[in-house]
């Protein structure tokens, strides 16, 4: 499976931006990083664009103040922005201030579309890591209200199993990170201001790895046993 296939079954409505970029639409199978639709670098692959986001967490969050940067081949100022599935700014600069919540990607001439980004607005949302992880990482979940409300008695899920009372109020740590830490997490928590309410965060999808997605693995040879064969001198 591509990885531009993969962001469909992900991402319905990125299918029509690749139809009007249809040179972009590799059928070529490509191994898949951390970051659900990232696609890597294969060793003799074209580079492909990326969107980075800061603050570097995912998904991000409005009150955040995020910024959004556009990495990939071509000229500068040639970024196409989309937003929703819907082509948002052409010929647009390559960082973007957000502004309103949606799901975000940008294309650019000679490497393509990039993976999406979600901007979120909810009243609670679960953030992870925006990198990839690895086994032996440490993967810090963090459970997040507007700046207008207030979050107690906060508890994280795995996969819907109870993974216990974070030591600080809105953090948990995981480590170190093994395979079967991969899955869909969420948290809950009493939310509001005043009469506080039960609310759970929107699931996130966290893959990891056992090894780095860029990594190159080199063949090291067998030792064997050499002889060495000399010829006598004819002088002697």
């Amino acid at each position: 499976m591509s990885c531009l296939t993969m962001r469909w079954l992900q991402f319905p409505q990125l299918r029509h931006i690749c139809d009007r970029h249809h040179t972009l639409c590799p059928h070529t199978s490509l191994p898949v990083v951390a970051l659900a639709g990232w696609c890597p670098l294969s060793p003799a692959g074209p580079q492909t664009t990326q969107l980075l986001v800061e603050p570097p967490w995912r998904p991000a969050v409005l009150w955040d103040l995020v910024t959004l940067t556009c990495q990939g081949s071509g000229t500068a100022g040639a970024t196409t922005w989309y937003k929703d599935g819907q082509r948002w700014w052409q010929k647009g600069p390559d960082h973007l201030f957000v502004t309103k919540s949606g799901t975000y990607t940008c294309y650019r001439p000679s490497s393509g579309l990039s993976p999406p980004m979600s901007v979120l607005n909810d009243r609670l949302v679960l953030q992870v890591p925006a990198r990839a992880l690895l086994e032996g990482d440490r993967m810090t979940l963090r459970c997040r209200v507007t700046q207008d409300m207030s979050v107690t008695g906060v508890r994280f899920y795995h996969k819907d199993k109870d993974l216990g009372r974070p030591v600080s109020d809105t953090e948990l740590s995981v480590s170190p990170l093994q395979l079967h830490h991969s899955g869909h997490y969420h948290c809950g928590g009493l939310v509001g201001s005043g009469m506080s309410q039960w609310q759970n965060s929107a699931p996130v999808t966290v893959t990891v790895h056992g090894e780095h997605p860029h990594s190159h693995h080199f063949d090291i040879p067998t030792p064997q046993h050499l002889t060495c064969l000399s010829t006598p001198s004819p002088l002697r």
